[in-house]
Order: structure tokens, then sequence, then C-alpha cells
């Protein structure tokens, strides 16, 4: 078993929560302390989610809770864009990293699947 840290799909994530950092500190007061602390806060999550999948012997269920997390970012970044808070060329950046991380867990969980 490979350390948490060390595989791929936690590189991304860990790139992915420092861009999370990054944009949400340039947020309007008004959604700095609440929108932008759920997105860091569910980008935390993440990172849980991968180190308790990593030593787990029942890894789906630590993928799905991943997932749900994933989703969830996936639609606050969005209003984010709708609210003009973040530019598209930055979702668009976010997007990318995220389309890598989300394959990856899926081919993780459909591979413990079985």
């Amino acid at each position: 078993m490979a350390l948490y840290y060390d595989l791929p799909v936690f590189k991304e994530v860990y790139k992915l929560i420092l861009v999370l950092f990054e944009v949400t500190k340039d947020f309007p007061k008004e959604y700095k302390y609440t929108l932008g602390h759920d997105i860091k806060r569910d980008g935390i999550n993440l990172v849980r989610s991968i180190y308790r999948a990593n030593k787990a012997k029942n890894k789906v269920e630590y993928l799905e809770a991943f997932l749900d997390d994933f989703e969830l970012i996936k639609l606050e970044i969005r209003l984010c864009v709708d609210m003009k808070i973040l530019s598209i060329k930055k979702q668009a950046e976010i997007s990318l990293l995220m389309d890598s991380i989300g394959k990856q867990i899926t081919g993780w969980r459909n591979a413990n699947l079985v």
C-alpha cells in the first residue's frame, strides 16, 4: 500500500486545495467567511477521504464520501462564477484539475467495487 501522500490523486487534490485557498482569499468580505470558508473546508475533506480510503480495507465508503464532497465543491465553484465572484478563466483552470481528479477517484472506486 502506497502512502497516501505519494498517490498521484493526492498530489492533484493538494494542488486543487492550494488553488481554492488562493482564490478565496480575494473573495469580497460578504462571501469570504461563508462561501469561501465552505469551499476551503470541503477541499480539506477531500484529503481526509483519500487518507481514509488509502488505509481502509473497504475503500468504497471513503471514495463515495470523497465524491460527495467533490460534487459540493463543483457546485460552490459554479455558484461563485454565477455570482461573479470568480472569473470564468479561473473556473476553467479549476475544472481541468477537477476533471483529472474525478477520473482518478472514479477509477479507484470502480476497481474496488469488484
